[in-house]
């Protein structure tokens, strides 16, 4: 059949299981979105209030899905107002495609207005990027778009269509949605019975994880593992989730704010197997200090994260989920008691435990009544600072794609974008979106899109009044020279949720925080929790960049 390269893009969107896209029209795309008007009743478009938005949201999507997410943008400034959004899910493995519309063939090159060359701003943050030269082109590329953000280590990419080519009439021939390429999968035999003795010599074994466990579903088998061999394993703020947090093998987060014990187990095992993560420096404080006594295998789908941050002793390129189950029948059973027990030494003297405060709103206490009152079905986000530093430690998620946040690039403003989509996506699970009053300036613009689709996200802020991260440090590295991050911002978050049609509330309290959380899961749209928060509260434990679990700062 013959379709404009518009409806063309809309079919094939279809074909790849895409039922929702986050975007905001301009010039450059308005024949797609004349096309999405032809298409409402099969393809579901939210409008955000800001590009940067759509583009978290897309991100949330595919975070509490594993699907890939759909932004859309116009060109010149739309697709600009993308690259953050872009680089946030590209630093955390994130499937997207990001659409973008551009002045036409003609006009390229000739400064035309809204005109910007978008795949070359976006080469260094995308798997791969296209520029759709001919209509006959379009079909195919948006199928390899999904089939690259899917494949091997997921990630956005970034398809930047002209005006015209939108407009030109073409046939349409359709096809069975792509499938992630498995090249590379496939492990031999021979290495996997290398490393299963390599883990069946080991006295004090250890397992450090990531994402790669989440972007590969391959939380059973690595239970099985844990569970044969008597393995603690301790996670990165990526893989929360992935195991039960009442699971007595589970350590907890491991690095800078992770649990003192997982430190000390990291740093005295005798091998440490990392699966799926990749020994950032918020894991991996000093790299010459780090796991010293172990033998350290290091497994990840993504050969260019070998032997990049830190010298292994052995490795096996391979996702996560194949490799698990391949090498669990050459692992055999084993008890490693004494090591257990050294390690449950180490959860006792060594571990924070913070105290709560019935005069006062503690993080720890907001957090852990979020997930006692949400239930385990709550799905949390957050922006990024000490709030989210607190939300990774207290919120027990024992269920994967339940903490969406930002942890490679580190993006203030993600939170909000991220809990529109991921509430579009689960709508029958509740979502918190926990942020700071610093993040949260960032993005409250985006508390119109949630009031006009009726998207019961709960927003809860911790006002301390400060950038709290920041001041930590300045307090603890700077002497107490607080340099712009004293706020002291004026914002009424009660008459502001209220001005945008939400209902909001302010708390002191925890009792206060309770009834207001407890309205807020029955309400049928958005609420906004302003909770008033001591400015000196600490993110404990914490090891400070180029320090170790030796030099850890626990009270």
């Amino acid at each position: 059949m013959k379709l404009s390269g518009a409806q063309i893009l809309c079919e094939t969107l279809l074909e790849q299981g895409a039922d929702t896209i986050f975007g905001y029209p301009g010039g450059a795309v308005l024949n797609i979105y004349d096309a999405l008007y032809q298409y409402q009743d099969r393809i579901r478009h939210i409008i955000t209030a800001h590009e940067q938005g759509a583009a978290h949201a897309a991100d949330g999507y595919a975070r509490a899905t594993g699907k890939t997410g759909v932004v859309l943008a116009t060109s010149g400034p739309g697709a600009t107002n993308l690259v953050t959004g872009i680089a946030t899910a590209y630093m955390d493995s994130v499937p997207m495609v990001a659409i973008t519309g551009n002045v036409g063939v003609p006009l390229i090159g000739k400064d035309s207005f809204q005109e910007v060359y978008i795949a070359g701003i976006t080469m260094p943050i995308t798997k791969h990027n296209f520029v759709v030269g001919r209509v006959e082109e379009l079909a195919d590329t948006v199928r390899e778009a999904f089939q690259i953000a899917q494949s091997g280590r997921p990630g956005p990419v970034l398809i930047d269509i002209p005006k015209d080519i939108t407009a030109a009439m073409c046939e349409y021939e359709p096809k069975p949605a792509v499938q992630p390429t498995e090249e590379g999968f496939v492990v031999a035999d021979e290495d996997l019975r290398r490393i299963a003795a390599e883990i069946n010599a080991a006295q004090r074994p250890v397992i450090y994880y990531g994402g790669g466990i989440v972007a590969s579903g391959a939380y059973q088998e690595l239970l099985e593992l844990m569970h044969k061999a008597d393995i603690p394993a301790a996670g990165t703020i990526m893989s929360l989730g992935s195991l039960p947090a009442e699971e007595p093998l589970y350590l907890g987060m491991v690095g800078m704010h992770g649990k003192v014990s997982s430190g000390w187990a990291v740093d005295r095992a005798d091998l440490l197997l990392s699966i799926g993560a990749r020994f950032s420096d918020r894991v991996a404080t000093n790299i010459d200090r780090f796991a010293p006594k172990a033998r350290v295998i290091h497994i990840d789908v993504d050969a260019a994260e070998i032997n990049k941050n830190l010298p292994t002793d052995d490795f096996l390129v391979s996702d996560a989920k194949t490799f698990l189950a391949g090498v669990l029948p050459y692992v055999r059973e084993a008890k490693h008691s004494e090591w257990r027990a050294q390690i449950d030494v180490w959860r006792e003297k060594l571990d924070y435990k913070p105290q709560d405060a019935a005069d006062c709103l503690r993080p720890h206490q907001i957090v852990r009544l979020c997930a006692e009152l949400g239930g385990e079905d709550l799905i949390f986000t957050t922006d990024v600072g000490q709030h989210q530093m607190w939300t990774a430690q207290y919120c027990g998620r024992s269920h994967p794609r339940q903490l969406l946040t930002s942890g490679g690039l580190g993006t203030m403003g993600f939170g909000y974008g991220a809990a529109i989509g991921a509430k579009v996506a689960r709508p029958n699970q509740p979502v918190i979106h926990v942020t700071g009053d610093g993040s949260f300036h960032m993005n409250l613009n985006e508390l119109c899109t949630t009031v006009t689709y009726e998207l019961p996200v709960i927003t809860v802020i911790m006002n301390n009044q400060v950038l709290g991260m920041v001041r930590q440090w300045q307090s603890m590295f700077y002497e107490k020279r607080y340099s712009s991050t004293t706020l002291e911002r004026k914002t009424d978050y009660v008459k502001l949720a209220e001005a945008f049609g939400a209902q909001g509330f302010r708390c002191t309290t925890p009792e206060e925080f309770r009834a207001a959380l407890t309205k807020a899961l029955a309400h049928q749209g958005p609420t906004v929790i302003d909770c008033v928060v001591d400015r000196d509260e600490r993110v404990l434990p914490m090891i400070a960049a180029g320090q170790d679990i030796r030099n850890i700062i626990a009270d």
